[in-house]
């Protein structure tokens, strides 16, 4: 027992702390209001004390860390993505509606003349990620030299002895912050509009790295009506101008053409889905990247099949001499990253300077136009895939017994029949499975399509649908490059793309099914 003892210690010492861990993350998310995950976490540390800390439930104790990852990489983003695909969140669309009202209210501070100025320093809490971490603004009153602590809730008083200055009055260090420098508070894009709200509905503003001024918006929301007031009209004599809720957007009751940029975040039910499958131009972009897609997952895998089982067949042949460097050489390709490779091949195939057009003296702008284009990524792709193919081909190749090629010999069988009714039968009973994985990984081969062609040419100009887009590479930039970024939209768009993965696999491998019966 004594012997056992010291892995005892390691083992609790271990679980005191992932539990610890769980305990920080916890108040993390508790903090950010996700409660949901804070009970997640309290059930996975419960199921780790559970397992763990008694000698029975030895398979839990292997297959729970596996369970966990299943649950934090697997189930968790698709339920997500799920969850996303049902809202509106995207540019001027990842606000609650509060949140929005807030926004535009205090981005609408402006400076009451006659007040003074506050000397100010940029801060974080002690501890706190300098370029993400919520901000806090030090201020010296310049009339009283009394200093607060600013943040998005309000004004805190500090004590003069947690407080540091330089000769000129600035604070350069407060007990419990973290002062930025001039660089640090330049890089922060969310300092212009962050506001630290004051009495009677006035807000203090940062203006240049050194003082704040404290000012009152003219934006106003009027709760009773749902209504947002901009009142700047009326300083030339004008009606303010009024905007209520339509669309989780603020429009003008007067001219439903004018929006204000924040809206808010909503559920919007399948209208992502509906847009996608109803309108016009909406369906005419999805239907030709989606024929494109098919056409690209089919081509790939066969043309990478048929080449790499060739070339298999090819070196399976005992009378070839050389046989084991010659695949050492086809392996080279599998064994280059894809990235470093997509890129290559997209310079080889520049109109100018690529070396394709330089050794056949053609002209012909392989990425610029759409065919072209589609011919170069499927070429690519076949120098990118064939080697794994032939790698498991020749695997394949090699576990078949020699004795049925040498009765399929004595019966009278010619070669191509040897091939075509013993050997691929038998090869597909093993490679089978693969092609389909191979259809899925092709079907969302986002970094071949991004690094060569990032979805273009582009025609017709426009720029939201190119010639060799993927679902997938649709759904980025819906999501991230788009003029406006719609998340809810290309999470709909990723829940199409799996459905029609899995409608292909659940297909694909009900027919390898019957090929069990080869053996």
């Amino acid at each position: 027992m004594k012997s056992r003892s010291p892995y005892v210690i390691l083992k609790w010492a271990i679980i005191a702390v992932v539990l610890a861990g769980i305990v920080y993350a916890a108040g993390l998310f508790a903090a950010n209001g996700q409660l949901i995950l804070v009970v997640v976490l309290g059930l996975i540390g419960l199921a780790i004390l559970a397992v763990y800390a008694t000698r029975r439930a030895v398979p839990m104790k292997y297959l729970l860390p596996g369970l966990i990852f299943f649950l934090a990489f697997q189930i968790w983003p698709a339920v997500f993505t799920g969850a996303t695909s049902f809202t509106n969140w995207g540019d001027g669309h990842s606000l609650t509606k509060q949140e929005s009202i807030k926004a535009i209210t205090q981005s609408s501070v402006v400076e009451v003349q006659g007040q003074p100025r506050y000397e100010l320093s940029v801060a974080v809490k002690e501890g706190g990620d300098v370029a993400t971490a919520d901000p806090v603004y030090i201020l010296t009153n310049p009339q009283t030299k009394q200093v607060y602590a600013g943040t998005k809730d309000g004004l805190t008083e500090l004590s003069a002895t947690d407080v540091t200055r330089n000769d000129l009055g600035r604070v350069t260090a407060a007990k419990g912050y973290t002062i930025l420098n001039g660089r640090q508070v330049n890089a922060r894009q969310d300092l212009d509009d962050f506001t630290v709200p004051t009495r009677g509905g006035a807000a203090i503003k940062k203006v240049g790295l050194s003082e704040a001024y404290e000012g009152k918006p003219t934006v106003t929301y009027d709760a009773g009506r749902d209504r947002i007031i901009d009142h700047r009209p009326e300083a030339q004599g004008q009606p303010a101008k009024v905007y209520g809720p339509s669309n989780a957007t603020w429009v003008n009751v007067q001219n439903p053409d004018d929006r204000l940029a924040q809206g808010w975040k909503e559920n919007v039910g399948f209208a992502n889905f509906k847009n996608a499958l109803t309108n016009d131009t909406l369906r005419a972009g999805f239907l030709k990247i989606a024929g494109w897609n098919f056409v690209f997952a089919i081509v790939s895998v066969l043309s990478t099949f048929l080449l790499g089982l060739a070339l298999a067949l090819l070196f399976n042949d005992e009378r070839l001499k050389g046989k084991k460097v010659m695949r050492a050489v086809l392996i080279l390709p599998y064994a280059l990253p894809g990235f470093v490779t997509a890129l290559v091949w997209a310079s080889m195939f520049n109109q100018q300077f690529g070396l394709i057009n330089n050794l056949t003296g053609l002209t012909v702008d392989w990425l610029g136009n759409g065919i072209a284009a589609k011919f170069a990524i499927l070429l690519t792709n076949l120098w990118l895939g064939f080697p794994y193919m032939f790698i498991v081909c020749t695997g394949a190749l090699q576990s078949i017994p020699g004795d049925v090629k040498e009765a399929a010999a004595i019966d009278g069988a010619s070669g191509f029949r040897t091939v075509r009714s013993i050997t691929m039968p038998l090869v597909l009973v093993a490679v089978g499975p693969l092609l389909i994985a191979s259809f899925a990984f092709n079907f969302n081969n986002f970094s071949l399509i991004f690094l060569m062609t990032e979805g273009g040419p582009f025609e017709g100009g426009q720029s939201a649908i190119g010639s060799t887009d993927l679902l997938i590479t649709y759904a980025y930039r819906l999501a991230f490059t788009s003029a406006a970024p719609n998340f809810g939209y290309a999470a709909a768009i990723s829940i199409f793309i799996f459905l029609i993965v899995a409608v292909a696999s659940w297909f694909g491998f009900r027919q390898t099914k019957a090929l069990e019966e080869v053996n």
